[in-house]
């Protein structure tokens, strides 16, 4: 069993009504995207990257396109460092538990993509991993890494 360690998060958005229906700036794609509780969470994480973890906004990309098995998927987001993906995120509303099927949902797109670390979250719980592909085994980490440490090596696990 996998033991779990929670990242709490909670940031301001852009957000507005249109037609009746709420919306939310999506600055990572530079348009309004409608808001439902998953994208609030995508959103939600995204600012946290990059004003708590000091991401550098264009390392960021939402809704990234990517083939598992022959089928067209689409993680919700990657960082990259580089060019390079580092960083997976698979984001769920928060009625959604994260549970080992959401883990096993990112470890599939990751085998397509071999980024170092792997973060699953519904914006109550969030929990990060460091794949380690000597081992192939996923290590929980107590937080997740500020870009500095994606760029300068490993992150210091506390």
């Amino acid at each position: 069993m996998i033991t779990f360690v929670k990242v709490v998060f909670i940031l301001e958005l852009r957000v507005e009504n249109s037609g009746g229906k709420k919306r939310i700036f999506d600055v990572f794609r530079q348009k309004w995207v409608a808001l439902t509780p998953e994208e609030g969470v995508r959103q939600q994480f995204c600012h946290f990257l990059v004003d708590v973890k000091k991401y550098p906004q264009i390392s960021v990309a939402t809704e990234c396109n990517l083939s598992v098995n022959g089928q067209s998927q689409r993680c919700d987001v990657l960082v990259y460092k580089k060019g390079i993906p580092t960083l997976l995120v698979e984001c769920k509303a928060p009625s959604v538990k994260i549970s080992q099927e959401v883990v096993n949902q990112a470890l599939r797109y990751n085998t397509q993509l071999h980024v170092p670390y792997i973060v699953v979250t519904n914006g109550v719980d969030t929990y990060c991993f460091k794949i380690d592909y000597q081992t192939l085994q996923a290590t929980p980490l107590t937080d997740i890494p500020e870009y500095k440490s994606l760029c300068d090596g490993d992150v210091v696990m506390r």
